[in-house]
């Protein structure tokens, strides 16, 4: 292999189920810097969800994992207290974040990656949700990372978010229902990420309200007349 991206090339085929729905994944950059555990823990977090819903960006994962498992094989070791291991042993009684843990939603069941399920502690009802327009609602969730806003994006069914750019980052993962933009159409476990450069505005599917967790370092930028005067309240919710 030329480099570590080359590992990519060993992704397994998709299985069938919900993994034949996903079209949208995270780039080879965001999973190498993932399986090196480089991420901040936001993104981390929402990269994580999106593997339990894509068995061939989770089989890719592994494979880098263990390219990066026989590298550290080769460095020469060095001794480290013994509170570190006291730590990593603790950590073995933690709940199994890449699993999927049935959560009932306003009288239906749904699936939700434990990840999510453990940071939300309840159902999408019972959250804090804040009306930003007709169509749209927040609720921010805290992951400890203190640049990175992690929080759930709710809109209508058939509503929209305002024509908007973001200030930096944004990575989306479809939990529920789903959305078109200007570049595709979206839906669960289906992973996007914006940049500074992109302007768009995510419309639901009709029929079905859809719920999305988004991860952004800074806050949306409404760019239409009609919105923009809310951009000053968008203040980043990080933490």
């Amino acid at each position: 292999m030329n480099s570590d991206k080359d590992a990519l090339a060993l992704r397994p085929s998709a299985s069938r189920g919900r993994q034949k729905m996903i079209k949208h994944h995270p780039s080879a950059d965001i999973l190498i810097d993932f399986a090196a555990g480089t991420l901040p823990v936001a993104q981390a977090a929402c990269v994580s969800a999106h593997l339990n819903y894509c068995d061939c960006c989770r089989g890719s994962t592994e494979q880098l994992q263990s390219i990066g498992g026989v590298l550290m094989e080769q460095l020469v070791p060095v001794a480290v207290s013994e509170s570190v291991l006291d730590s990593i042993l603790a950590r073995l009684d933690e709940p199994v974040p890449l699993s999927f843990i049935q959560q009932r939603v306003r009288h239906r069941r749904v699936d939700l990656p434990g990840l999510l399920n453990r940071i939300i502690n309840g159902d999408f009802s019972q959250l804090a949700w804040k009306r930003v327009t007709r169509s749209l609602s927040v609720s921010h969730l805290q992951t400890g990372d203190d640049q990175r806003e992690f929080a759930l994006y709710r809109i209508a069914a058939g509503g929209n978010i305002p024509n908007h750019r973001h200030g930096g980052a944004e990575m989306t993962l479809v939990l529920e229902g789903g959305f078109s933009d200007e570049l595709g159409t979206y839906h669960p476990g289906d992973f996007v990420f914006r940049d500074a450069s992109d302007v768009h505005a995510p419309t639901a599917i009709d029929g079905e309200e859809c719920i999305c967790l988004a991860v952004l370092d800074a806050p949306l930028q409404f760019t239409s007349w009609q919105y923009r005067w809310l951009n000053p309240f968008l203040q980043l919710q990080a933490g």
